[in-house]
């Protein structure tokens, strides 16, 4: 059974001018790079965003080639019909256009709600290695700066204090 493959893959092979094709189980391509499948959610999104923005854009310039041959013959038959057909395309690649754009904002909003997950798992734990009498001058001592901390603040601001007297005293 395996000659009968390779005989195939031989046929194949000459039949459409290849050269000689790699196993696939080898993970090497025709021209002998490895093979990148994405394999992480990230690779993936990447690669169908990449997909659609390409096929966006074809459309895109597809529509615009379009435009210009139905405008030409709108102009020369003065038809009312090509006139329409003309305004439809235009507003079929306006709408590609804005679905481009669309693309491009859920992306961000994808990848701003996977870094908020991220962000929203991060677990800080602190320890405090020493005796219960280094920690209560520890703590004392993080307090004394505090209140201080809290004078100078105080006292920085410029605060006028005014006193409002009637006319009549």
């Amino acid at each position: 059974m395996v000659n009968d493959k390779k005989n195939i893959d031989d046929k194949l092979t000459d039949a459409l001018d290849l050269e000689n094709i790699e196993d696939e189980h080898d993970g090497q391509s025709a021209g002998g790079s490895p093979i990148m499948i994405p394999t992480t959610e990230e690779d993936k999104l990447k690669r169908d965003y990449n997909l659609v923005r390409k096929n966006l854009k074809e459309i895109i310039d597809t529509g615009n080639t379009a435009i210009d041959g139905i405008l030409t013959v709108a102009s020369e038959t003065e038809s009312p019909r090509a006139y329409e057909v003309a305004a439809q395309m235009i507003k079929n690649v306006a709408d590609v256009n804005k679905d481009l754009l669309e693309m491009h904002n859920k992306m961000k909003q994808i990848r701003k709600e996977d870094g908020g997950q991220k962000a929203n798992n991060i677990t800080n734990n602190s320890l405090f290695v020493g005796s219960t009498q280094e920690l209560q001058k520890l703590l004392k001592q993080q307090k004394q700066e505090m209140i201080e901390g809290e004078i100078e603040e105080q006292e920085n601001q410029d605060i006028i204090d005014v006193e409002y007297k009637a006319k009549d005293e």
